[in-house]
């Protein structure tokens, strides 16, 4: 593939990554805009307070589908590694900052892992596993996100060897690190909330 092809690519996935699956669940749901109510984070784990477990299933699928689709995609296209890193990082940028909505994106933890699901499936496999391993130890979806996230970058490295992929993994996990500082900050401070609360 060209130049002009991977930059072409990289500006679709950001702008597939900009549709906000939060907010366009909470309008066909009658809800909430999800960047007014609970934690003010348009992603799944707001929606399921403002709206309960479907409208959260359905947000979780969205977010999830547009990190995959456009890494899926250009991967069984042909685009080499370091053009699907590019993909890869523009469709979790997208979220974190969606062109249609203000730039007011969500965390990006469901996007991320559909990114990391289209790149190698074993590797979000292992993130599926670790996240499911610590919520059922702590209750703590927050703590599951980030302890998943932080590991992603060794599985990728351990199932690929591959150092383009590996190195925007960490910048992603660096990112969803920053994301969640205020979930740390209650985590410390024994005020986050637990996974059925």
């Amino acid at each position: 593939m060209s130049y002009v092809d991977t930059v072409v690519a990289t500006l679709i996935a950001y702008l597939i990554g900009s549709i906000s699956s939060a907010i366009i669940v909470c309008k066909l749901m009658q809800l909430p805009d999800p960047r007014t109510q609970g934690s003010h984070n348009p992603g799944a784990t707001n929606v399921l307070r403002i709206g309960g477990k479907k409208a959260a299933i359905f947000t979780l699928l969205g977010d999830l589908l547009k990190g995959l689709i456009p890494v899926a995609a250009t991967k069984w296209l042909g685009f080499d590694a370091a053009a699907l890193a590019f993909i890869t990082f523009a469709a979790f940028l997208g979220h974190l900052f969606p062109l249609f909505f203000r730039f007011e994106g969500g965390k990006g933890v469901a996007t991320a892992l559909g990114c990391l699901l289209a790149l190698n499936w074993p590797t979000g496999l292992c993130w599926v596993t670790t996240w499911a391993i610590v919520a059922l130890l702590f209750r703590y979806s927050s703590l599951s996100s980030l302890v998943a996230s932080l590991l992603a970058p060794i599985y990728l490295w351990y199932f690929t060897n591959n150092f383009a992929w590996t190195t925007v993994s960490v910048l992603m996990s660096i990112i969803l690190i920053i994301r969640h500082r205020g979930n740390i900050a209650k985590l410390v401070k024994g005020e986050e909330s637990k996974i059925g609360k």
